[in-house]
């Protein structure tokens, strides 16, 4: 068995998690796992905030740029790479740096969630039903069959609609019931939960919204729809890139894209906290806490 532990960064978006993920990776001796659904996607850079190369600091970088953004992120890809990437650094007595705010990616990781499989006939009927439908429509069947579902999944995330639609109707059960039960966490991981006031985190929001369209993010996506962004069921819902296509397909102007992008990251927020919150086993700590980064090296160490 391995020395050493993984510890995981956890927590809503831009509360500051890739700067302490660093901080503890370099401490550690370690590498970054990514847990955000998201940068997964090549390309996506500056629409996820995600760390540019010069800016990691050396440390090596696991589930970052692997997908196509014609390719369907799901949960169990991610699951089986990334507890591959887990042993093999555990196996090398190197500490594993888990870090992101996909909240079913995180708990598909370190619970070992046993996903129910897809029905392909089931999942093509659902599919067909959206598409004719309207996910507005989905969302309220989703809510009469499973209410908790729906309260977790936006109602604008046609895809994760269709699949807890999906596993209702083959297993019977709601959504979450497939889920396993939070016991010891996977390989002994420790986990560390970041946040910030509210009034703070929603600042920290929207300045970085301001930063990511003025440093390009429409030119991104441009770019981004000749490698097929239209046709990726995932990727083209992400949060920010979603909107700057509506944008230039005159749904709105570009300010109103900035806008909804800027609200639509706060609800998002109030999500995981939500389901962060409900983890007995995460240890909370404030961002802003200038003794932040040893208060974290203390719970990865096991102090």
């Amino acid at each position: 068995m391995s020395a050493v532990a993984p510890v995981a960064v956890i927590g809503p978006t831009a509360g500051g998690k890739s700067d302490l993920s660093l901080e503890l990776a370099e401490r550690l001796g370690g590498e970054i796992v990514n847990a955000d659904a998201m940068q997964q996607y090549r390309g996506m850079d500056i629409g996820t905030a995600k760390l540019p190369i010069e800016e990691r600091r050396g440390i090596v970088h696991h589930q970052l740029d692997v997908l196509d953004v014609t390719t369907t992120a799901t949960v169990a890809r991610y699951q089986e790479a990334a507890s591959a990437d887990i042993e093999e650094m555990l196996a090398r007595d190197v500490t594993p740096v888990i870090v992101g705010g996909s909240m079913m990616y995180i708990q598909a990781l370190l619970d070992e969630w046993r996903i129910p499989a897809t029905d392909p006939v089931l999942r093509g009927r659902l599919e067909e039903d959206l598409e004719q439908l309207g996910v507005a429509v989905m969302h309220d069947r989703l809510a009469e069959v499973d209410p908790v579902a729906a309260r977790t999944i936006l109602p604008t995330d046609g895809r994760r609609i269709v699949r807890a639609l999906e596993v209702v109707e083959l297993t019977g059960q709601p959504f979450a019931a497939s889920a396993p039960r939070k016991g010891e966490p996977r390989w002994g991981t420790r986990i560390i939960g970041l946040d910030r006031d509210t009034p703070e985190l929603d600042a920290r929001i929207a300045v970085r919204t301001q930063a990511m369209f003025d440093s390009g993010l429409v030119d991104e996506v441009r770019a981004l729809l000749g490698q097929g962004l239209r046709s990726g069921l995932t990727a083209a819902r992400a949060i920010g890139y979603a909107q700057v296509l509506a944008a230039l397909d005159g749904e709105y102007p570009m300010a109103t894209a900035q806008e909804l992008t800027t609200s639509g990251t706060r609800r998002y927020v109030r999500r995981q906290r939500s389901w962060f919150r409900r983890d007995p086993r995460v240890r909370w700590l404030d961002a802003s806490d200038p003794e932040l980064v040893r208060a974290a090296e203390q719970i990865a160490v096991g102090a």
